[in-house]
């Protein structure tokens, strides 16, 4: 049995239309069609905007821009999340293999100072572990 769409009234800024939808997508048009006369009425109510048709632009143009906004937050984080967490793998690796060469050693014992001579090392902020009190 093949399902016909339904036909779904809507109205956006007191007129109505009707919409062919299928069964399951009836709400989203529904949502959808209050996210737009929502938007077409606050444009109304500004009274900047004259006429139905320039209405319908601003409101669509408003939405579109909104939705390119959450579009790119959405991909900028994670993007920028998975760099982030890559360059703290790699200071994390470094550090740790930094604390093999920490290990104290026969020929000398953790105690000792290290001679004066040589030039003290740079450590990162993530190097918590060379840090000694």
């Amino acid at each position: 049995m093949i399902e016909e769409p339904l036909q779904l009234s809507i109205k956006i800024l007191d007129k109505e239309y009707r919409i062919a939808c299928e069964f399951h997508e009836q709400d989203d048009l529904k949502a959808s069609a209050r996210l737009l006369d929502n938007r077409m009425r606050d444009i109304r109510q500004t009274g900047r905007v004259i006429g139905t048709d320039r209405i319908a632009v601003m409101a669509a143009l408003n939405i579109a821009y909104d939705l390119i906004q959450l579009q790119r937050a959405r991909s900028s984080p994670e993007g920028d999340l998975t760099r982030r967490l890559q360059q703290l793998q790699n200071r994390v690796q470094s550090a740790l293999a930094g604390d093999a060469d920490d290990e104290p050693t026969a020929q000398q014992p953790a105690h000792n100072p290290p001679p004066s001579n040589t030039e003290p090392s740079v450590t990162s902020s993530l190097d918590a572990p060379r840090e000694r009190v």
